[in-house]
């Protein structure tokens, strides 16, 4: 959800600053097999367990559902600091 977040309000400040914007796509629907790194990254919106095919809505996809509902105005999100 942080990284949509950060994403679109960076998205938000580039229009701000006159960048023609028209659009933003989020870059995986599905967890997925990625040719460099393989099923470890975890970063789509919909969560697939590899053994049995069941998806399940990831908080992430919920998260960008109500953004888009919301016309792209990012809803609250607690903010996380980097460790270290």
């Amino acid at each position: 959800m942080a990284y949509l977040r950060d994403h679109v309000e960076a998205v938000g400040a580039a229009i701000d600053a006159g960048a023609d914007v028209r659009g933003y796509l989020h870059w995986s629907l599905m967890d997925n097999f990625e040719w460099a790194l393989g099923y470890r990254p975890r970063f789509g919106l919909v969560h697939v367990d590899y053994a049995s095919g069941v998806r399940t809505i990831k908080d992430s996809g919920r998260y960008y559902a109500r953004l888009i509902a919301a016309g792209g105005t990012a809803p609250a999100t607690p903010r996380i600091e980097a460790f270290g």
